[in-house]
């Protein structure tokens, strides 16, 4: 018979720091058996390269939800997430084999780490002896209690992500094998009292790349699976916070921990370079401008949707409007001002005040003047490669405005992370013809604008997500961590694995 495997997952980057809560009311309980392969098979998403290609394997999809990142789902809601997913693999059950996707930072109310209390009630519902693997977030918070409760975990190990897919077949392939094969990996998790700044977890630079090199060079030595560096995500107050790395291997866990202490420990080597910022606003924008290699790409640290920034802050669009940048652009959520122009046509002079609406959104509502020049309605779809693999999106309602001061302001009415430049061709706008565009992300932006723009500049905004990860009020971290604490040290046991 055809090994049966169950593909579900419930994925959430939960930014602690955000006043806008993850509800199912609002965002849903996700897409049911069909409706998953329809939106995923031969993406480059996860669930596509756990659906796509089977064989002769049988893949039942069963429930793939999430929304994009913001603040905690609450406790009921959790619970009746997981009561769902539990009753959906008891119902269509037996499985040889579960693969799960979950992001690694979701928090919920009075759970830090809500992807183990998911890991945990997949293996309650299903037994010891069935295999379970994960695909997880780069930017995982890792902790014990969720990699005891898997067999297999493969995390992003590019950023922007752009090998969801990958790591989503090869979880399969290797489940499939140890199904077949009737053998079990080892798993070891290393944590690291270390925190790295958004702006240096670009994995095409350094020190990130050279880290990368190393990790595949470990996963060339004879057992070894798997050697992955977890960037971690600084903007959720857990007390797992932080980096970490995880190796699965042939021969069992404790084989397994001793290459992750020795790639634990060069990371470590690299903490200082693991740090940095953004240039300061002003500045930023004026390098935009003298560049010789327009379209740039200007990133606002700060309001990274990507990190459930509110994606109304209006920072550098005031810093666009007051240094009245022609052929420049900036994207500002805001529904009741896209609500207030419904009834504007193409060509009609608008006037309507936009952004910093929530508590946690910097800067102050901005008076845009100007002509409406672009309607759409949000939904587009990337044909290339976009962060995470995401195919599909909806912006809601858009409208583009050319303000009298020369920017270009396009408002769009559902929160949508600014990875895909369709984005501003839905709305009628050419991306290619702006001198500076301005996106509230970091590294997410990069692989959807790549074939646009020739620079990439990071804004030091203020925000939720901003890169100075000491301003941030914690509560549950460990202590000492870096940078935090300049003293901590990191006792390493050196290994040979």
């Amino acid at each position: 018979m055809a090994i049966r495997l169950a593909v579900l997952g419930l994925s959430h980057e939960t930014n602690t720091f955000s006043t806008e809560p993850y509800t199912l009311a609002e965002h849903g309980t996700g897409l049911r058996g069909g409706e998953i392969l329809a939106a995923h098979e031969g993406t480059p998403s996860t669930y596509g390269g756990f659906v796509t290609d089977p064989g002769e394997l049988e893949i039942v999809p069963l429930v793939a939800a999430g929304t994009t990142p913001c603040g905690p789902l609450s406790r009921a809601d959790l619970d009746a997430q997981l009561d769902l997913m539990a009753q959906l693999l008891t119902e269509q059950g037996p499985f040889d084999g579960v693969l799960l996707s979950v992001h690694g930072a979701f928090v919920a109310e009075e759970v830090h780490d809500a992807d183990a209390a998911v890991a945990a009630r997949v293996r309650q519902a299903v037994g010891p002896d069935v295999l379970v693997g994960a695909v997880i977030d780069m930017h995982a918070n890792v902790d014990h209690g969720m990699v005891e409760q898997l067999d297999l975990v493969f995390p992003y190990q590019t950023n922007p992500h752009v090998d969801a897919s990958l790591r989503g077949r090869e979880c399969r392939d290797t489940m499939v094998e140890m199904i077949s094969g009737g053998w079990r990996a080892g798993v070891a998790l290393e944590q690291l009292p270390l925190v790295v700044t958004i702006t240096k977890q670009d994995t095409d630079t350094e020190p990130m790349a050279g880290l990368l090199t190393r990790s595949r060079e470990l996963e060339a030595e004879d057992g070894v699976l798997d050697v992955s560096i977890l960037e971690g995500f600084p903007y959720a107050d857990v007390p797992f916070l932080g980096m970490s790395v995880l190796v699965t291997h042939r021969d069992g866990t404790e084989a397994a921990a001793g290459v992750a202490r020795r790639m634990a420990a060069e990371v470590w080597e690299a903490r200082e370079a693991l740090q940095g910022t953004g240039l300061p606003v002003p500045e930023a924008v004026r390098t935009a401008v003298a560049s010789e290699r327009q379209p740039v790409l200007v990133l606002d640290v700060g309001d990274n949707v990507g990190g459930g920034g509110p994606a109304d802050s209006t920072v550098l669009l005031q810093e666009l409007i007051s240094q009245r940048v022609e052929r420049s652009l900036a994207i500002i959520f805001d529904p009741d001002a896209v609500a207030e122009l419904a009834d504007a046509a193409i060509g009609d002079r608008v006037e309507v005040t936009a952004g910093a609406r929530r508590p946690e959104s910097a800067g102050e509502p901005a008076l845009l003047r100007g002509t409406l020049v672009g309607r759409g309605d949000g939904r587009y779809a990337e044909p290339k490669m976009s962060h995470g693999g995401i195919r599909d999106f909806d912006a809601g309602e858009q409208v583009a405005i050319l303000l009298d001061e020369g920017p270009t302001v396009v408002l769009n009415s559902v929160r949508v992370q600014p990875i895909s430049a369709y984005q501003l061709v839905n709305v009628g706008l050419d991306p290619a013809s702006f001198a500076l565009i301005a996106a509230k992300g970091v590294n997410g932006p990069r692989a959807g604008y790549r074939d646009v723009c020739r620079e990439f500049i990071e804004a030091d905004t203020a925000g939720i997500t901003r890169s100075s990860v000491t301003g941030f009020d914690y509560t549950h971290r460990r202590r000492p961590m870096f940078p935090y604490e300049p003293e901590t040290t990191y006792p390493v046991t050196r290994s040979a694995g």
